[in-house]
């Protein structure tokens, strides 16, 4: 979609600084490099610039839900229900042997202290911490009630890590949730054929649950990095963790200057047929100028992973460069 007279004056009457609307435009050629569907949104938290493309639009979250379930785990802690320290029960249902450091080393280890599940939730995308906080976190209303709470709209949370694989791969008949132990979902998931999985996949693109805008996506990170959601040393405590991310190297810190500060979050669906669900990156860039929050979701492409995270990368480096000096 070309940048025209009309969506120049949508973004001015929006109050969009005058120095994005040429990021605008690199986005939309940016963009061009996959097939997908590409939405990005970045605001300079100090002097509240700001530019998107596809920004309303909604993306399958993938992992990038463990930034908001962490958020809530963290708003617990503060409220006084949980604390860092204090060890969580791995319950079977929860386990869920794919990319789980915890997973691994249970049943010889069935607590952990919540600190630890959150550090491996967010840094390394544990998915058995994400199942088990999910629980432990309220489930969907508790999540909801959150966000609302929060004032965020265009981000939802709407069923656990496993649920999602199973609608993603075109299973419909499960045992209850109680019932699921990591083995049984390996098992349903070996029962579908290339073609459920792929026909699947497309519903699973066009869901509304568990997706979110990146406009969304950048206010739940500005709000957090300014403070406005927890308290200060569980702020903190988010931000440390984000920093430490291992996953997506070549995503969000792929161009960035050596020994950039990235705190950011990663998501990634599965690939079936060729066609990637979702490839995601979010988080908070450190300028010399402030912080960046950004947020950068690809859907529906069926290009190679390399070329979609070269996209991520490109996209974030063209906000690093348009936002460091002041206008």
């Amino acid at each position: 979609m070309p940048l025209t007279r009309r969506n120049w004056l949508a973004l001015c009457a929006a109050g969009v600084a005058s120095g994005a609307a040429p990021l605008q435009e690199q986005f939309r050629q940016i963009a061009a490099a996959t097939d997908g569907t590409v939405g990005i949104s970045a605001l300079h938290l100090a002097t509240g610039r700001r530019a998107s493309w596809n920004g309303g639009q909604r993306f399958p979250l993938a992992s990038v839900c463990k930034l908001p379930i962490a958020m809530q785990m963290l708003a617990l802690v503060d409220s006084g229900r949980h604390s860092l320290a204090g060890e969580i029960e791995v319950l079977p249902q929860d386990i869920l042997p794919w990319v789980s450091p915890i997973a691994e080393r249970w049943p010889r280890q069935r607590r952990f202290p919540l600190d630890e599940m959150l550090r491996l939730m967010l840094q390394q995308s544990d998915n058995t911490a994400v199942q088990t906080l999910y629980r432990v976190g309220g489930g969907s209303q508790a999540l909801a009630e959150r966000l609302r709470q929060w004032k965020i709209d265009g981000l939802r949370i709407d069923r656990t890590e496993g649920q999602c694989t199973l609608d993603a791969a075109g299973v419909t008949h499960a045992p209850p949730a109680e019932q699921r132990t990591g083995a049984v979902i390996t098992k349903l998931l070996a029962g579908t054929t290339p073609a459920a999985r792929h026909a699947a996949l497309l519903r699973f693109i066009d869901d509304p649950r568990d997706t979110a805008t990146p406009d969304a996506t950048v206010q739940l990170l500005a709000r957090a990095f300014r403070g406005d959601l927890l308290r200060p040393p569980t702020t903190a405590r988010l931000q440390q963790m984000l920093e430490g991310t291992v996953t997506g190297q070549q995503r969000l810190r792929g161009l960035l200057p050596a020994n950039t500060v990235v705190a950011h979050k990663t998501g990634t669906t599965a690939t079936e047929q060729g066609l990637n669900g979702g490839t995601n990156d979010v988080g908070v860039i450190t300028l010399p100028n402030g912080k960046l929050a950004i947020a950068i979701y690809i859907k529906a492409s069926t290009r190679s992973l390399a070329v979609r995270e070269r996209v991520i990368a490109r996209a974030a480096l063209a906000a690093f460069t348009a936002f460091r000096d002041p206008l």
